[in-house]
């Protein structure tokens, strides 16, 4: 049996195991209710925002030189 930990979404203790498929949540209805908040941009990562269009672009990959 691994560690104890809280489920993220509704604070219920679960073992942290590789026969829960959910981990770190305690069911697949917490991890839904988990992806929604994120989808619905209740969640952030703490920090600036990014404007996308200051993202450096990355450099061509091999095939891309290739293929011009």
């Amino acid at each position: 049996m691994g560690a104890i930990v809280r489920c993220p979404s509704c604070k219920k203790t679960g073992a942290w195991s590789t026969e829960n498929p959910w981990r770190p949540f305690c069911s697949e209805r917490c991890r839904l209710i988990d992806l929604g908040a994120w989808l619905a941009e209740e969640h952030r990562i703490a920090g600036e925002p990014v404007d996308p269009f200051d993202v450096p672009t990355p450099p061509a990959t091999r095939a891309q030189r290739d293929d011009e």
